[in-house]
């Protein structure tokens, strides 16, 4: 598998839905969010699901297993969060 520089670089090391928002605490101990309504899935889930947030591929990718949405660091970073 192929990693993008920034993949390797920022991992994440905790994530969780707070307040309408997707919040990701990164290797480097910085914070990334990103409202839920910028995700189809995210904005259409009862709040069960949204909670239910997987980390997976060594940090590099988040799953929610509930709405069978996964998101990309790399995507986040680009501000790409799904459909």
């Amino acid at each position: 598998m192929k990693y993008m520089v920034a993949e390797l670089l920022f991992t994440i090391k905790k994530a969780w839905y707070e307040n309408n928002m997707i919040c990701l605490l990164m290797s480097d101990y910085k914070e990334i969010r990103f409202p839920v309504e910028a995700n189809k899935k995210l904005k259409n889930a009862t709040e069960e699901q949204r909670n239910n947030i997987e980390i997976i591929c060594g940090g590099t990718g988040l799953h929610w297993p509930d709405l069978d949405e996964d998101l990309s660091v790399t995507g986040i970073i680009e501000g790409r969060y799904g459909y």
